[in-house]
């Protein structure tokens, strides 16, 4: 998930990359460890998701406890609070949005492997944002923009229909796409609400979407299962505790104390790593197969990612020129 619009936290610049690179490559591993679940328990996506999101949101607590304190003593010189109406808004849409982005992308993994299912994700996230910035404020694509998306489709083009039904399958990449979807819908509500000086604060706001997706996949995660039946019981929660701590809680802090320091645009490139580091996983630890289709269609779908962040770069340079120019 993406919110760039943080109070900045004194943190060095380059603290602020380490966290970030940190934080990527961690969330990488979130898919793997989901990959080892399935394989060895009967555990399924919604269950997992709903493990994630309650271990999540018990790990962030003592945070968002803080933050609480902080806020309370600032309340004399802080800003006029956030209308309840938005509040909550922000945060069911957060909630229902983070849902459906982590329960659909376990079960694309499941579906149709690590690899792919994290690449079509994290490459087709930033292609919906940039075509939802458009639809919903009249963000224009400019022509790099059009060219990135334009490679993007023909990236996840080649990717569906480059490899046999045993490779990638169709079923994994919707359910990719729909994951992609949930991700835009929580990156654009903070784009806007940030824009309009409403972004709310960022622990406090993922912790409240764990709760809602807590409360929201308990009764799916139970007509699923909710409790995995495995001969390796033990490595199974433990696993669960990996997601839940260091993909989930600590990825999730190092990320919003990076997002904070480091412009947008290199942080949208820096969390390239995530999906790298999936695949990486996928075949040297999974023994997950990589055709050429799937290297091409990978490497068209990151080539767009990164071509958005410098497109983003060069409109923030603009804005910071025409800034500076005395009226």
């Amino acid at each position: 998930m993406s919110d760039h619009s943080f109070v900045p936290t004194g943190l060095p610049t380059g603290r602020g990359l380490l966290c970030l690179i940190f934080a990527g490559v961690a969330w990488g591993t979130a898919g793997a460890a989901a990959s080892m679940v399935f394989l060895i328990s009967d555990l399924g996506p919604l269950s997992l998701s709903f493990w994630r999101c309650a271990g999540g949101l018990l790990l962030l607590l003592p945070a968002c406890v803080v933050g609480w304190h902080r806020r309370r003593t600032a309340a004399a010189v802080s800003a006029e609070p956030e209308p309840r109406r938005r509040r909550v808004v922000r945060i069911l849409v957060t909630g229902i949005g983070l849902t459906v982005f982590q329960s659909a992308y376990f079960a694309a993994v499941q579906a149709t492997g690590l690899a792919v299912g994290t690449v079509v994700t994290l490459g087709a996230g930033p292609v919906l944002i940039a075509l939802g910035a458009w639809l919903t404020m009249g963000e224009r694509l400019g022509r790099g923009g059009i060219v990135t998306v334009t490679g993007a489709l023909v990236g996840l083009g080649v990717l569906v229909l480059g490899n046999d039904s045993g490779t990638v399958r169709p079923a994994g990449i919707a359910l990719a796409l729909l994951s992609a979807a949930g991700y835009a819908a929580i990156t654009l509500l903070t784009r806007r609400l940030g824009r309009d000086g409403g972004g709310g604060d960022p622990i406090s706001t993922t912790a409240w979407a764990f709760g809602v997706g807590s409360v929201g996949l308990l009764p799916l995660a139970v007509a699923e299962g909710l409790l995995p039946h495995s001969a390796e019981l033990a490595r199974v929660v433990w696993l669960l505790v990996y997601v839940a701590a260091v993909p989930t809680a600590l990825a999730y802090a190092l990320y919003f104390a990076g997002a904070a320091v480091v412009r947008s645009a290199t942080v949208s490139v820096i969390m390239l790593l995530e999906p790298v580091s999936a695949a990486v996983i996928a075949v040297a630890l999974l023994g997950e197969r990589l055709t050429v289709a799937t290297v091409v269609g990978t490497l068209l779908l990151l080539a767009a990612v990164a071509g958005l962040a410098v497109a983003e770069a060069r409109i923030a340079a603009v804005g910071r020129r025409a800034a500076a120019v005395p009226a």
